[in-house]
């Protein structure tokens, strides 16, 4: 017996998308605070066409030794903010395992003067920074480091200036 043509394509259900308009609005259950990830901000200089950008590399602080993860994110700098969403682990095909912690980087371009970055976990919970860039100086700077007013808010991630990882070279760094 054949099976019949179908006459239009059945639709599949999409699955709940968090963007970070709502996962700023959510409010994350009530859990101890630990520090789960680590974000360092450094001048990166882009091998392809050699144009200088401001690279945050968010990595976790624990280390996995099996399988190699990366962490899936989303980003998004509007006027004076900068909200990177961390979307949760991705395991990579690789044929070696590298004990080693997950991590993603994202590079912006044309920062200049005080940005506040947004650190945004599935749960809704948001850790926050007040960060200077200074292209002519060459340097970035943490002004401040706070949690937002959010219910059950908890802090999980830290933020450092990264100056070994800085491509200037070394007659501008001090």
């Amino acid at each position: 017996m054949a099976l019949k043509k179908p006459k239009d394509v059945p639709q599949i259900p999409k699955a709940r998308e968090k963007n970070i308009d709502k996962l700023k609005k959510s409010t994350p259950a009530k859990k101890k605070t630990e520090i789960e990830f680590n974000c360092k901000i450094y001048f990166h200089k882009d091998g392809t066409n050699g144009r200088q950008k401001y690279r945050f590399e968010v990595e976790t602080l624990k280390i996995f030794s099996f399988l190699n993860y990366k962490i899936t994110a989303q980003a998004r700098k509007e006027k004076k903010t900068i909200d990177i969403s961390l979307l949760g682990l991705t395991a990579l095909n690789d044929y070696m395992a590298k004990v080693q912690p997950a991590n993603v980087e994202i590079d912006f371009e044309d920062l200049f003067g005080e940005f506040t970055v947004n650190i945004l976990k599935q749960d809704g919970s948001i850790n926050s920074a007040l960060i200077n860039f200074n292209i002519f100086k060459k340097e970035i700077e943490i002004v401040n480091e706070f949690l937002p007013e959010k219910k059950n808010n908890s802090k999980f991630c830290t933020f450092e200036i990264d100056k070994e990882k800085f491509t200037y070279s070394k007659e501008y760094s001090k």
